[in-house]
Formats: structure tokens, C-alpha cells, sequence
């Protein structure tokens, strides 16, 4: 079996030492028979950062196949969060790579330790569960005191949509000028144009479709 080793301190100093983490490791790996192929340490960074050089490195060196276990010391010396521990777990089960937590006793290859994967799913989906029902519950109480949710409505000038048309300017650029994609600027268009073949533009739109010809129901359809 061969074995990588991960082990982190937060500081350099303050008498941390990863020295001491990898001897108990390295000691485990010699009693179960597996060889330590690779040593990956992260030293100065903290916990919370999901991103660590080495850390990062290790998880490349997996998708490789480049060893067939991981071992830590401790769960928070690997994992920032439950959630990040289970995403790291799922992808090393779908690669065939089995995890061990020294301190914690658990090995992902032994029945235990797959029950312990298991509650950890739970716990992590439970979570996700709670903070959806939030944000839900957020949702409608922002809606009950009669607030507007979602994207601003970005109100766009047809009738300059038509004219840039008119000139033979693309979408991309009519939208660049406009500030907003090529869809809402094309979509916007031709609903005015739906509009103005149903008659049923308001008033004062339908006076200034009069008064240029190229806002005309055909003028829009052109246009489109």
C-alpha cells in the first residue's frame, strides 16, 4: 500500500514543530506495512484557507493515482470545514484512495470508518438543509414587507434599439452601448414590436411611433 502523508501547522514558530506530526505518521505507516511514498507539509498557513500549496499539491498527486492512502494526523490538520472534509473524502473514495485520521482512529477502509463517512454526510447535508430553510425563510419575509427580490429591471430605449438597427449595427455592439447582453437587447425589440402590431403600445408610445417612421409596427419588424 503506499501512503501519503499530509500534516500542517498555522506558525513557524511558537514551538510548532510538523516534524512531530509526520514521526507519529510515518511510525503508524511502518506498523500497518504501507510505504510512504510522499510527504506533503504546509507550514505557516492557516486552517481556514482552503487553497494551501502543498495541500493543493496533494490533491493533484491523487487524481494521478500516485498513491493508494492518505494519512493525518488530525482532522482539522487537513480540513477547514465538515464540508470541506467531505468534499476531499468524496473525491478521494470515487478515486479508490482510502483516508486515515490518525488521533481520531479513522480509516475509511474499515467498516467503522465508513460509518463515520456516512454520519459525516449527514451532518453536512443537514447543514446545507438548514442554511437553504434560511435564506428561504429570509426570502419570505423580505417579500411580506413588500420588497422587490432579484436582479434590478434594467429599462432599455427601443426606440434607440431600432435606430442602431436602422444603421446596421450588430447586437454585440448595440449591446455594448447599451450596457446589457445581446439577448435583453434583442428580446426587448422584438417585444416592442409584438406590441406595436397589437396596438397595444400606451399613448405617448404610440405618438412617438407615429412620428418616426422607422418606429413604425413594420419599422420594428424590420428591425428585428
Amino acid at each position: 500500500m503506499r501512503a501519503a502523508v499530509y500534516a500542517r501547522v498555522s506558525t513557524s514558530n511558537h514551538g510548532q514543530d510538523p516534524a512531530v506530526q509526520l514521526r507519529e505518521i510515518v511510525e503508524y505507516c511502518k506498523r500497518r506495512g504501507w510505504t510512504v511514498t510522499s510527504e506533503y507539509v504546509d507550514v505557516g498557513i492557516s486552517g481556514t484557507k482552503e487553497k494551501r500549496p502543498e495541500l493543493d499539491r496533494l490533491l493533484a498527486d491523487a487524481h494521478r493515482r500516485k498513491f493508494d492512502t492518505i494519512v493525518v494526523w488530525k482532522f482539522d490538520r487537513f480540513a477547514r470545514s465538515v464540508s470541506h472534509l467531505l468534499r476531499a473524502l468524496e473525491t478521494f473514495q470515487a478515486l479508490g484512495i482510502e483516508f486515515v485520521s490518525l488521533t481520531e482512529g479513522v480509516d475509511t477502509s474499515t467498516p467503522t470508518g465508513k460509518m463515520v463517512f456516512t454520519v459525516l454526510g449527514a451532518v453536512a447535508e443537514l447543514e446545507r438543509s438548514l442554511i437553504c430553510e434560511r435564506v428561504r425563510a429570509g426570502l419570505r419575509n423580505a417579500k411580506a414587507k413588500g420588497k422587490r427580490l432579484g436582479r434590478p429591471k434594467k429599462i432599455l430605449d427601443v426606440a434607440r434599439i431600432a435606430e442602431l438597427r436602422k444603421r446596421g449595427r450588430s447586437w454585440r455592439k448595440i449591446a455594448r452601448t447599451l450596457q446589457c447582453s445581446t439577448r435583453t437587447a434583442r428580446r426587448a425589440l422584438q417585444k416592442a414590436g409584438q406590441k406595436a402590431k397589437r396596438g397595444n403600445f400606451a399613448t405617448g408610445t404610440v405618438k412617438k411611433l407615429t412620428a418616426d417612421p422607422k418606429l413604425t409596427p413594420e419599422g420594428l419588424a424590420e428591425s428585428l
